[in-house]
Protein backbone atom coordinates (compact mmCIF):
# COMPACT_ATOMS: atom_id res chain seq x y z
CA UNK A 1 0.00 0.00 0.00
CA UNK A 2 2.82 2.38 0.86
CA UNK A 3 4.24 1.81 -2.61
CA UNK A 4 0.90 2.39 -4.32
CA UNK A 5 0.14 5.79 -2.65
CA UNK A 6 3.02 7.68 -4.31
CA UNK A 7 1.97 6.27 -7.67
CA UNK A 8 -1.66 7.37 -7.14
CA UNK A 9 -0.50 10.81 -6.02
CA UNK A 10 1.69 11.13 -9.11
CA UNK A 11 -1.17 10.09 -11.38
CA UNK A 12 -3.55 12.61 -9.74
CA UNK A 13 -0.91 15.30 -10.05
CA UNK A 14 -0.38 14.49 -13.73
CA UNK A 15 -4.14 14.55 -14.33
CA UNK A 16 -4.44 17.89 -12.57
CA UNK A 17 -1.66 19.36 -14.66
CA UNK A 18 -3.23 17.90 -17.79
CA UNK A 19 -6.66 19.29 -16.87
CA UNK A 20 -5.15 22.65 -16.01
CA UNK A 21 -3.26 22.74 -19.27
CA UNK A 22 -6.36 21.75 -21.21
CA UNK A 23 -8.38 24.43 -19.42
CA UNK A 24 -5.69 27.02 -20.13
CA UNK A 25 -5.63 26.10 -23.81
CA UNK A 26 -9.44 26.27 -23.94
CA UNK A 27 -9.49 29.59 -22.14
CA UNK A 28 -6.85 31.04 -24.45
CA UNK A 29 -8.74 29.80 -27.49
CA UNK A 30 -12.03 31.27 -26.25
CA UNK A 31 -10.45 34.64 -25.44
CA UNK A 32 -8.86 34.92 -28.88
CA UNK A 33 -11.66 33.50 -31.04
CA UNK A 34 -14.16 36.03 -32.45
CA UNK A 35 -17.78 35.06 -31.98
CA UNK A 36 -21.14 36.47 -33.06
CA UNK A 37 -24.19 34.31 -32.53
CA UNK A 38 -26.86 37.01 -32.35
CA UNK A 39 -30.03 36.29 -34.38
CA UNK A 40 -29.98 39.74 -36.04
CA UNK A 41 -27.27 41.48 -38.11
CA UNK A 42 -27.13 44.23 -35.49
CA UNK A 43 -27.90 43.84 -31.82
CA UNK A 44 -27.91 46.29 -28.92
CA UNK A 45 -27.35 45.79 -25.22
CA UNK A 46 -27.96 48.28 -22.44
CA UNK A 47 -25.58 48.17 -19.47
CA UNK A 48 -27.07 49.96 -16.50
CA UNK A 49 -24.99 51.66 -13.84
CA UNK A 50 -23.98 49.28 -11.06
CA UNK A 51 -24.21 46.12 -13.18
CA UNK A 52 -21.57 43.63 -12.02
CA UNK A 53 -19.25 41.56 -14.21
CA UNK A 54 -21.29 38.37 -13.92
CA UNK A 55 -24.51 40.15 -14.89
CA UNK A 56 -22.78 41.75 -17.88
CA UNK A 57 -21.48 38.35 -18.99
CA UNK A 58 -25.00 36.91 -18.71
CA UNK A 59 -26.33 39.78 -20.82
CA UNK A 60 -23.68 39.26 -23.50
CA UNK A 61 -24.30 35.52 -23.53
CA UNK A 62 -28.08 36.00 -23.75
CA UNK A 63 -27.70 38.24 -26.81
CA UNK A 64 -25.36 35.84 -28.59
CA UNK A 65 -22.22 37.93 -28.19
CA UNK A 66 -20.28 35.41 -26.09
CA UNK A 67 -19.81 31.70 -26.73
CA UNK A 68 -19.20 31.19 -23.00
CA UNK A 69 -19.45 33.58 -20.05
CA UNK A 70 -16.47 32.20 -18.07
CA UNK A 71 -13.60 33.50 -20.27
CA UNK A 72 -15.04 37.02 -20.24
CA UNK A 73 -15.47 37.00 -16.46
CA UNK A 74 -11.99 35.59 -15.79
CA UNK A 75 -10.36 38.08 -18.18
CA UNK A 76 -12.12 41.10 -16.65
CA UNK A 77 -11.51 39.98 -13.06
CA UNK A 78 -7.89 38.94 -13.62
CA UNK A 79 -7.09 42.42 -14.93
CA UNK A 80 -9.35 44.03 -12.30
CA UNK A 81 -11.27 45.98 -14.96
CA UNK A 82 -14.83 45.40 -13.77
CA UNK A 83 -15.10 48.81 -12.09
CA UNK A 84 -13.97 50.53 -15.29
CA UNK A 85 -16.79 49.21 -17.48
CA UNK A 86 -18.99 52.15 -18.51
CA UNK A 87 -22.76 52.19 -18.54
CA UNK A 88 -24.69 52.86 -21.74
CA UNK A 89 -26.09 51.26 -24.85
CA UNK A 90 -23.66 49.34 -27.08
CA UNK A 91 -24.09 48.26 -30.67
CA UNK A 92 -22.66 44.97 -31.96
CA UNK A 93 -22.69 43.99 -35.62
CA UNK A 94 -19.68 41.72 -36.11
CA UNK A 95 -17.78 38.89 -34.44
CA UNK A 96 -15.48 39.95 -31.63
CA UNK A 97 -13.40 38.19 -28.99
CA UNK A 98 -14.27 38.47 -25.28
CA UNK A 99 -11.12 40.58 -24.89
CA UNK A 100 -12.26 42.98 -27.60
CA UNK A 101 -15.73 43.25 -26.11
CA UNK A 102 -14.27 43.96 -22.67
CA UNK A 103 -12.05 46.70 -24.10
CA UNK A 104 -15.05 48.33 -25.84
CA UNK A 105 -17.00 48.36 -22.59
CA UNK A 106 -14.06 49.85 -20.70
CA UNK A 107 -13.49 52.54 -23.33
CA UNK A 108 -17.17 53.46 -23.22
CA UNK A 109 -17.66 52.92 -26.95
CA UNK A 110 -21.36 53.64 -26.51
CA UNK A 111 -23.72 53.73 -29.49
CA UNK A 112 -24.87 57.27 -30.29
CA UNK A 113 -26.94 58.98 -32.93
CA UNK A 114 -25.86 62.50 -33.83
CA UNK A 115 -27.95 65.42 -34.99
CA UNK A 116 -26.86 68.98 -35.71
CA UNK A 117 -29.40 71.67 -34.89
CA UNK A 118 -28.33 74.90 -36.65
CA UNK A 119 -28.77 78.37 -35.23
CA UNK A 120 -31.89 80.31 -36.08
CA UNK A 121 -34.50 77.55 -36.31
CA UNK A 122 -37.85 78.08 -34.63
CA UNK A 123 -38.99 75.47 -32.14
CA UNK A 124 -41.33 74.05 -34.76
CA UNK A 125 -38.54 73.78 -37.32
CA UNK A 126 -36.31 72.22 -34.64
CA UNK A 127 -38.72 69.44 -33.70
CA UNK A 128 -39.39 68.77 -37.40
CA UNK A 129 -35.63 68.28 -37.87
CA UNK A 130 -35.44 66.01 -34.82
CA UNK A 131 -38.42 63.99 -36.00
CA UNK A 132 -36.90 63.48 -39.45
CA UNK A 133 -33.80 62.12 -37.74
CA UNK A 134 -35.78 59.66 -35.67
CA UNK A 135 -35.72 61.36 -32.28
CA UNK A 136 -39.47 61.28 -31.64
CA UNK A 137 -42.83 62.04 -33.17
CA UNK A 138 -43.99 65.56 -33.99
CA UNK A 139 -47.06 65.09 -31.82
CA UNK A 140 -45.06 64.06 -28.77
CA UNK A 141 -42.48 66.82 -29.15
CA UNK A 142 -45.13 69.46 -29.88
CA UNK A 143 -46.73 68.66 -26.53
CA UNK A 144 -43.34 68.92 -24.80
CA UNK A 145 -42.82 72.47 -26.10
CA UNK A 146 -45.20 73.61 -23.38
CA UNK A 147 -42.79 72.43 -20.66
CA UNK A 148 -41.99 76.00 -19.65
CA UNK A 149 -41.12 74.73 -16.16
CA UNK A 150 -37.77 73.70 -17.65
CA UNK A 151 -37.07 77.40 -18.38
CA UNK A 152 -38.74 78.81 -15.28
CA UNK A 153 -35.43 79.69 -13.62
CA UNK A 154 -34.67 82.41 -16.18
CA UNK A 155 -38.02 83.07 -17.87
CA UNK A 156 -41.19 82.99 -15.80
CA UNK A 157 -43.16 84.51 -18.71
CA UNK A 158 -42.30 81.91 -21.35
CA UNK A 159 -45.31 80.58 -23.25
CA UNK A 160 -43.28 77.75 -24.79
CA UNK A 161 -39.65 76.75 -25.29
CA UNK A 162 -39.01 79.13 -28.20
CA UNK A 163 -35.51 80.55 -27.77
CA UNK A 164 -34.35 77.89 -25.32
CA UNK A 165 -33.60 74.85 -27.51
CA UNK A 166 -29.90 75.55 -27.87
CA UNK A 167 -28.46 75.00 -31.37
CA UNK A 168 -25.67 72.46 -31.17
CA UNK A 169 -24.51 69.05 -32.38
CA UNK A 170 -26.01 66.47 -30.04
CA UNK A 171 -25.35 62.78 -29.46
CA UNK A 172 -28.13 60.66 -28.03
CA UNK A 173 -28.54 56.97 -27.35
CA UNK A 174 -30.72 54.94 -29.69
CA UNK A 175 -33.54 54.72 -27.17
CA UNK A 176 -33.39 58.32 -25.91
CA UNK A 177 -36.93 59.63 -25.45
CA UNK A 178 -38.25 62.85 -26.98
CA UNK A 179 -38.41 64.32 -23.48
CA UNK A 180 -34.75 63.48 -22.82
CA UNK A 181 -33.74 65.08 -26.14
CA UNK A 182 -35.61 68.36 -25.65
CA UNK A 183 -34.63 68.61 -21.98
CA UNK A 184 -30.97 68.15 -22.96
CA UNK A 185 -31.28 71.06 -25.39
CA UNK A 186 -32.80 73.31 -22.71
CA UNK A 187 -30.06 72.26 -20.28
CA UNK A 188 -27.48 73.11 -22.95
CA UNK A 189 -28.96 76.60 -23.24
CA UNK A 190 -28.66 77.00 -19.48
CA UNK A 191 -25.04 75.81 -19.44
CA UNK A 192 -24.04 78.12 -22.30
CA UNK A 193 -25.87 81.09 -20.83
CA UNK A 194 -24.08 80.65 -17.52
CA UNK A 195 -20.72 80.37 -19.28
CA UNK A 196 -21.31 83.45 -21.45
CA UNK A 197 -22.42 85.54 -18.46
CA UNK A 198 -19.12 84.92 -16.72
CA UNK A 199 -17.52 87.39 -19.13
CA UNK A 200 -20.61 89.25 -20.41
CA UNK A 201 -23.08 89.82 -17.57
CA UNK A 202 -26.63 91.08 -18.03
CA UNK A 203 -26.77 94.81 -18.83
CA UNK A 204 -28.60 96.92 -16.21
CA UNK A 205 -32.35 96.80 -16.67
CA UNK A 206 -32.31 93.71 -18.91
CA UNK A 207 -33.64 90.24 -18.11
CA UNK A 208 -32.46 86.99 -19.66
CA UNK A 209 -35.81 86.76 -21.44
CA UNK A 210 -35.27 90.16 -23.08
CA UNK A 211 -31.72 89.22 -24.05
CA UNK A 212 -32.93 86.01 -25.68
CA UNK A 213 -35.62 87.91 -27.61
CA UNK A 214 -33.02 90.42 -28.85
CA UNK A 215 -30.54 87.62 -29.62
CA UNK A 216 -33.17 85.78 -31.66
CA UNK A 217 -33.69 88.89 -33.80
CA UNK A 218 -29.95 89.30 -34.27
CA UNK A 219 -29.68 85.63 -35.25
CA UNK A 220 -32.22 86.07 -38.04
CA UNK A 221 -30.76 89.37 -39.27
CA UNK A 222 -27.05 88.52 -39.31
CA UNK A 223 -25.11 86.11 -41.49
CA UNK A 224 -21.60 86.98 -40.26
CA UNK A 225 -20.93 86.92 -36.51
CA UNK A 226 -18.81 90.09 -36.58
CA UNK A 227 -21.90 92.11 -37.52
CA UNK A 228 -23.90 90.87 -34.54
CA UNK A 229 -22.77 93.60 -32.11
CA UNK A 230 -23.47 96.26 -34.77
CA UNK A 231 -27.03 95.06 -35.42
CA UNK A 232 -27.50 94.77 -31.63
CA UNK A 233 -26.33 98.36 -31.29
CA UNK A 234 -28.79 99.65 -33.89
CA UNK A 235 -31.70 97.79 -32.30
CA UNK A 236 -30.83 98.89 -28.76
CA UNK A 237 -30.42 102.49 -29.92
CA UNK A 238 -33.89 102.37 -31.47
CA UNK A 239 -35.34 100.95 -28.26
CA UNK A 240 -33.80 103.81 -26.27
CA UNK A 241 -35.25 106.38 -28.66
CA UNK A 242 -38.66 104.74 -28.76
CA UNK A 243 -38.41 104.05 -32.48
CA UNK A 244 -40.09 100.90 -33.87
CA UNK A 245 -37.51 98.19 -34.49
CA UNK A 246 -38.87 97.56 -38.02
CA UNK A 247 -37.41 94.07 -38.20
CA UNK A 248 -38.60 91.94 -41.12
CA UNK A 249 -37.71 88.74 -39.29
CA UNK A 250 -40.37 89.33 -36.62
CA UNK A 251 -43.10 89.64 -39.27
CA UNK A 252 -41.84 86.50 -41.00
CA UNK A 253 -42.12 84.72 -37.65
CA UNK A 254 -45.69 85.96 -37.22
CA UNK A 255 -46.53 84.74 -40.71
CA UNK A 256 -44.98 81.33 -39.94
CA UNK A 257 -47.17 81.09 -36.85
CA UNK A 258 -50.18 81.93 -39.00
CA UNK A 259 -49.09 79.52 -41.75
CA UNK A 260 -49.06 82.26 -44.37
CA UNK A 261 -45.35 82.68 -45.05
CA UNK A 262 -44.37 81.64 -48.58
CA UNK A 263 -40.76 82.77 -48.72
CA UNK A 264 -41.06 86.51 -49.26
CA UNK A 265 -42.57 89.68 -47.78
CA UNK A 266 -44.83 92.20 -49.48
CA UNK A 267 -45.56 95.79 -48.43
CA UNK A 268 -48.99 94.69 -47.23
CA UNK A 269 -47.35 92.15 -44.92
CA UNK A 270 -45.61 95.01 -43.11
CA UNK A 271 -49.07 96.14 -41.93
CA UNK A 272 -49.94 92.71 -40.50
CA UNK A 273 -51.90 92.91 -37.27
CA UNK A 274 -49.65 90.94 -34.93
CA UNK A 275 -47.84 91.62 -31.65
CA UNK A 276 -44.72 90.48 -33.55
CA UNK A 277 -45.05 93.31 -36.09
CA UNK A 278 -42.18 95.55 -35.06
CA UNK A 279 -43.06 98.04 -37.81
CA UNK A 280 -46.32 99.00 -36.10
CA UNK A 281 -45.46 98.30 -32.44
CA UNK A 282 -42.81 99.69 -30.14
CA UNK A 283 -40.39 97.69 -28.01
CA UNK A 284 -39.29 94.09 -28.32
CA UNK A 285 -41.70 91.50 -29.68
CA UNK A 286 -43.54 89.43 -27.04
CA UNK A 287 -41.16 86.48 -27.27
CA UNK A 288 -38.14 85.01 -29.08
CA UNK A 289 -38.56 84.40 -32.81
CA UNK A 290 -36.04 81.54 -33.06
CA UNK A 291 -33.39 79.69 -31.08
CA UNK A 292 -30.26 81.88 -31.09
CA UNK A 293 -26.70 80.62 -30.88
CA UNK A 294 -23.89 81.74 -28.58
CA UNK A 295 -22.60 84.50 -30.90
CA UNK A 296 -25.98 86.21 -31.08
CA UNK A 297 -26.44 85.93 -27.31
CA UNK A 298 -23.03 87.53 -26.79
CA UNK A 299 -23.93 90.32 -29.22
CA UNK A 300 -27.19 90.98 -27.36
CA UNK A 301 -25.36 91.11 -24.02
CA UNK A 302 -22.61 93.38 -25.34
CA UNK A 303 -23.71 95.58 -28.28
CA UNK A 304 -21.14 97.74 -30.01
CA UNK A 305 -21.05 101.41 -28.96
CA UNK A 306 -22.33 103.24 -32.04
CA UNK A 307 -24.86 105.86 -33.11
CA UNK A 308 -26.37 103.54 -35.71
CA UNK A 309 -30.14 103.45 -36.04
CA UNK A 310 -30.54 101.79 -39.43
CA UNK A 311 -29.06 99.00 -41.51
CA UNK A 312 -29.80 97.56 -44.93
CA UNK A 313 -28.53 94.46 -46.68
CA UNK A 314 -25.79 94.89 -49.28
CA UNK A 315 -27.09 91.69 -50.90
CA UNK A 316 -23.86 89.84 -50.10
CA UNK A 317 -24.61 88.84 -46.50
CA UNK A 318 -23.29 92.09 -45.02
CA UNK A 319 -25.09 95.33 -44.10
CA UNK A 320 -24.70 99.06 -44.61
CA UNK A 321 -25.21 100.85 -41.29
CA UNK A 322 -26.45 104.45 -41.00
CA UNK A 323 -26.88 107.01 -38.23
CA UNK A 324 -29.74 108.98 -39.80
CA UNK A 325 -32.72 108.38 -42.05
CA UNK A 326 -31.34 110.34 -45.00
CA UNK A 327 -28.18 108.22 -45.17
CA UNK A 328 -30.26 105.09 -44.72
CA UNK A 329 -32.60 106.00 -47.58
CA UNK A 330 -29.59 106.61 -49.82
CA UNK A 331 -28.22 103.19 -48.89
CA UNK A 332 -31.59 101.54 -49.49
CA UNK A 333 -31.84 103.24 -52.88
CA UNK A 334 -28.31 102.17 -53.80
CA UNK A 335 -28.64 98.51 -52.80
CA UNK A 336 -32.23 98.04 -53.93
CA UNK A 337 -31.31 99.44 -57.34
CA UNK A 338 -28.31 97.12 -57.39
CA UNK A 339 -30.57 94.19 -56.56
CA UNK A 340 -33.09 95.14 -59.26
CA UNK A 341 -30.31 95.47 -61.85
CA UNK A 342 -29.01 92.05 -60.85
CA UNK A 343 -32.47 90.52 -61.20
CA UNK A 344 -32.97 92.08 -64.63
CA UNK A 345 -29.63 90.73 -65.85
CA UNK A 346 -30.72 87.22 -64.90
CA UNK A 347 -33.99 87.51 -66.86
Amino acid sequence: MKRILPVIFAIVLILCFAAGGAFFLWLRSELETPYYGAPKPVTYIEIARGTNTGQIADLLLEHGLLHSRIPFILYVRYLDMGHRIQAGEYEFAYAATPKQIAQRLIQGDVSYRSVTVPEGLTVRETIELLSRNGFGSLEEMSALLSRTDWALEWDAEAQNLEGYLFPETYRFGRIASAEEVLKAMVDQFHANMQKIQQTQPLPPGWSIRQIVILASMIEKEVRYAEEGPLVASALVNRLKRRIPLSCDATIIYAMKLAGTYRGNLSKSDLKMDSPYNTYTRLNLPPGPICNPGANSIRAALDPAETDYLYYVSRNDGTHQFSKDLRSHNQAVDKYQKSLRRGNKSKN
